[in-house]
């Protein structure tokens, strides 16, 4: 038997009984839509398909118990929220205890007092309105953050990508350079988050955050004169140190897009510490500050070692690219002095890998020759 009407909220009562039924609905009918059945397994399909505002319960039915139908409802995420009365001439104070350890709100005896019945009714359908509205409201409130969310990362890597790509126009490595460069970050990252030095720093989202703001690790080139930049040639001692201002350069950069923003943001963070470091080496020597060890920031160990890899393997007009063996062994003899000693280890374990991303984003000689003639004519 199942008995409907149109008004809300809905209540929805389950009871074997006909008489209790009815009697139940000539209560109820004037203040809320009623959905009566007969039985649990009516009940539990019913409340799955049209989920109601609250559910009147009866204990003892034949085949599945009020108990085993609040302990269906509650186990399913559908459901769960959906606020049981129980309903039942059992009076024992175990039973009230175990239907409301079951996760019902209430449990009321048998006879039935008209009003005190419709005064409980209508607490928990208040509270059970009051909790749906808190429900869609949070549940907007995620989607509207995680849509926002989503908009300031595909703007953060288009940001990322067109300083990039500013850069890359004014250097004589290609745009190849920086795809690989990142993935080499990633592969040796996500090599170093067992390790005990690192774990720490290396989160998923700090190895994603390496990953995307690798390419910006010279982007401080642009603010080397052309002459100096774009020389065929060895550089001058004078001329060398005017280039050693391009970490520098592009660490203010950053800085000033941090400022003008208001607060520093993690992925500007971790550019800087790339753009400002990555050509510090372990045992003090490199620049711009001669950093000792630890003292380097990790982003910028791990673009001192892939840059130089990828420099050493790298083809260019007037130099042909070294194969992996040779650079891994340049690269091995600068462990503990030019680079981070586990760095250096974890790089000897990726060679295979190193080696794929460097085919995958290989720089043909048609690209080659086109950065060139494209840099020649800037001259």
């Amino acid at each position: 038997m199942e008995i409907f009407s149109s008004a809300k909220p809905t209540v929805l009562v389950v009871d074997d009984t006909p008489a209790n039924l009815a009697l139940l609905v000539g209560l109820l009918q004037s203040h809320y839509g009623v959905k009566a059945v007969n039985n649990g397994a009516r009940a539990l399909a019913l409340a799955e398909f049209e989920p109601p505002d609250l559910i009147l319960l009866d204990v003892t039915m034949p085949g599945m118990d009020g108990y085993e139908v609040c302990r269906a409802l509650k186990s399913n995420p559908r459901t769960r929220q959906i606020p049981v009365i129980f309903l039942t001439s059992r009076d024992e104070v175990e039973d009230e205890q175990y239907g409301l350890a079951l996760g019902a709100v209430d449990y009321i005896t048998r006879p039935v007092n008209p009003p005190i019945l419709l005064s409980r009714v209508r607490a928990h359908a208040a509270d059970a309105s009051f909790a749906k509205t808190m429900r869609v409201n949070n549940e907007y409130l995620e989607f509207e953050v995680a849509k926002r969310t989503r908009q300031l990362a595909a703007l953060q890597d288009v940001t990322i990508l067109a300083l990039a790509s500013l850069a890359e126009k004014r250097d004589a490595d290609t745009g190849n350079h920086l795809r690989r460069t990142q993935h080499y970050m990633r592969a040796l990252s996500q090599q170093l988050q067992s390790n005990p030095r690192f774990k720490n720093f290396l989160t998923d989202e700090t190895v994603e955050l390496l990953f995307k703001c690798a390419p910006l690790h010279d982007i401080g080139k642009v603010g080397i004169p052309d002459r100096i930049l774009l020389k065929p040639g060895r550089y001058e001692p004078e001329e060398f140190e005017v280039m050693k201002t391009h970490p520098e350069l592009g660490r203010d950069a950053l800085l000033h897009a941090g400022a003008t923003s208001g607060e520093m943001l993690d992925f500007l963070e971790i550019a800087k510490d790339i753009v400002y470091s990555h050509h510090e080496k372990w045992d003090g020597s490199g620049y711009p500050l001669g950093l000792v060890g630890d003292a380097i920031p990790i982003a910028g160990r791990l673009m001192a070692l892939a840059d130089v890899y990828d420099a050493l393997i790298s083809p260019r007009v007037y130099k042909e690219g070294m194969t992996h063996a040779q650079a891994a062994e340049i690269i091995m003899q600068g462990k503990g002095r030019h680079f981070d000693p586990d760095m250096a280890d974890a790089f000897s374990c990726l060679g295979h890998e190193f080696q794929a991303i460097s085919n995958k984003f290989n720089d043909t000689q048609a690209e080659l020759i086109s950065k060139a003639q494209y840099l020649g004519m800037v001259l």
